[in-house]
């Protein structure tokens, strides 16, 4: 086993309905609630610019579609 952790499925809009680029995060909001947010909604919107337990995770688009987790 490689270790290695993808988001599921291939998702277009972020929770904000900013469309997806090449890195998404699944983060903790400066509103108490989790989202999954685009570089720019992240930039807006985290909580802390710290990713990782209890903070949140970075993926980034591969060269086949999906997105791996590179931060978290």
């Amino acid at each position: 086993m490689s270790g290695e952790v993808y988001w599921a499925g291939k998702p277009e809009k972020d929770d904000f309905g900013q469309p997806i680029k090449d890195v998404i995060y699944d983060a903790r909001t400066r509103m108490g609630s989790w989202a999954f947010m685009t570089f720019e909604s992240w930039e807006q919107y985290r909580a802390s610019p710290d990713l990782g337990t209890g903070f949140g995770q970075k993926f980034r688009k591969q060269d086949d579609g999906r997105f791996l987790k590179v931060l978290g």
